[in-house]
């Protein structure tokens, strides 16, 4: 089985910003994980006060287990729950998907901390790529867009666009029906690699409802939406944020 890589993001509270703090290396067949804090752990400690994690206390230290991290393992369902086949529909998952599967799918968010968990995007050697996240912010749009957010259906195709002037962000991604009405954002942990992708030629990327879950599911995981692509000459989550600390 091939290794995979996921990414722990931090939200700073008061700008709301996120910072790509982490990277957990996992290979679920041996079973061998490693964490590493990343570069934006120190933007993040100098920006916005980053506190590192009790289990994880020293910056450049080269952490290693046979056993997923309980930071991580926290944030994945317990195999013995009656309502374990409901979750992974929800998350587009067959029952065989493994705890870095689940990971990479459900965003690892919890309403008590400010941490999410996301997969780093492979380009293949094409330049193309494809990922799929939760529609973020849907509950602070307007309410014609919600009753239009309640119409989508799986596989409908959606635009994705950039947002030079966010009042919180500055610089965000847009998610909107192709009848124009803005239902959500992007992650934005995820929004200047996607933005490479959609700042080119309109027909080089494409995005589409992938799952709906309605209520009692959480709000955090109502929208799948998956998004392809390609890149030409620009490799992403490659910058300083996303470089371990140590090597």
């Amino acid at each position: 089985m091939t290794p995979k890589t996921l990414f722990l993001a931090w939200q700073e509270k008061d700008r709301r910003q996120w910072f790509p703090v982490g990277r957990l290396d996992a290979d679920v067949s041996q079973p061998e994980y490693r964490f590493r804090y990343t570069g934006g752990a120190r933007r993040a400690r100098a920006e916005a006060g980053f506190p590192l994690l009790v289990e994880f206390p020293e910056l450049d230290e080269d952490y290693r287990s046979t056993r997923l991290f309980p930071l991580f393992r926290n944030r994945v369902i317990n195999p013995g729950r009656p309502d374990l086949k409901d979750y992974l529909r929800h998350l587009d998952l067959g029952h065989e998907a493994d705890p870095i599967e689940i990971l990479a799918a459900n965003g690892g968010h919890r309403a008590t901390d400010a941490y999410e968990v996301f997969p780093k995007i492979e380009r293949d050697a094409d330049g193309s790529f494809s990922c799929r996240f939760f529609l973020h912010g849907w509950r602070h749009v307007n309410s014609e867009a919600q009753e239009r957010l309640e119409r989508l259906t799986p596989g409908e195709g959606l635009y994705v666009t950039l947002e030079l002037a966010n009042p919180v962000t500055g610089f965000a991604l847009q998610v909107q029906t192709v009848d124009y009405y803005m239902i959500g954002w992007a992650p934005r942990y995820l929004a200047i690699d996607l933005a490479m992708a959609v700042a080119g030629e309109p027909d080089r990327y494409s995005a589409r409802v992938v799952r709906i879950n309605p209520q009692p599911a959480p709000s955090t995981q109502r929208v799948l939406i998956e998004m392809r692509g390609r890149w030409d000459g620009y490799e992403p989550m490659n910058g300083s944020d996303y470089l371990p600390v140590v090597g």
